[in-house]
């Protein structure tokens, strides 16, 4: 279903769509893209649009406080609020950088390893399907190199404990892989930004 949901939207949808698919108003989506809860991209048109698999998380998450009896109306606010509260609990400690300089990494470099660092420590079942499907979607639109994609496909085959070493290891290769990462966009804005403020 949600594979359908990303065909049919494509990469980004404009904040008055975003704000209809969510069941809110565009006045408070744009509170919250204001307050960086929600990132935007430009749009392969030049427009600041949201992203779908961003929107499709939320969806998601809304979706799951509504079965778990959460209230009946803004269901999105609570989606948003444990976004930034775990956010607010990410430390430099977690990152397990070091310095800045260690290795003659660049500060790209530094932060994509942080972000996959955050993920590893969250991986679940359901993450490693989405990122596997993911690499095939991109694999049939021609956009991973195969041996990317292969590898990719490897690793999300390998048992949890291994995924997670694989996505946090420092070396060359994991360097490479996390340029085609299909767990980009799995944190929320507010632990992406929180991770570019640690990471310097």
């Amino acid at each position: 279903m949600r594979a359908e949901l990303e065909a049919e939207l494509g990469e980004t949808v404009s904040q008055r769509l975003a704000a209809r698919f969510l069941g809110v108003s565009h006045a408070a989506l744009q509170r919250w893209i204001e307050r960086g809860d929600l990132p935007l991209i430009y749009s392969r048109q030049g427009h600041l649009e949201v992203p779908v698999p961003v929107l499709l998380d939320l969806r998601e998450s809304m979706d799951r406080e509504r079965s778990c009896g959460g209230r009946r109306r803004h269901h999105l606010e609570p989606v948003l609020l444990e976004g930034r509260r775990r956010a607010e609990r990410i430390t430099a400690a977690d990152l397990g950088l070091g310095d800045e300089s260690e290795n003659g990494h660049s500060r790209a470099d530094r932060r994509a390893l942080a972000y996959h660092r955050v993920v590893a420590r969250r991986l679940d079942r359901a993450m490693l399907a989405e990122a596997l499907h993911r690499i095939w979607k991109w694999r049939d639109e021609g956009k991973l190199d195969p041996r990317y994609a292969d590898e990719w496909e490897r690793i999300l085959g390998l048992p949890l404990p291994e995924v997670r070493r694989a996505l946090s290891s420092d070396d060359a290769r994991g360097r490479e892989l996390r340029q085609n990462s299909p767990f980009a966009g799995m944190l929320t804005e507010p632990e992406r930004r929180r991770i570019l403020e640690l990471v310097r």
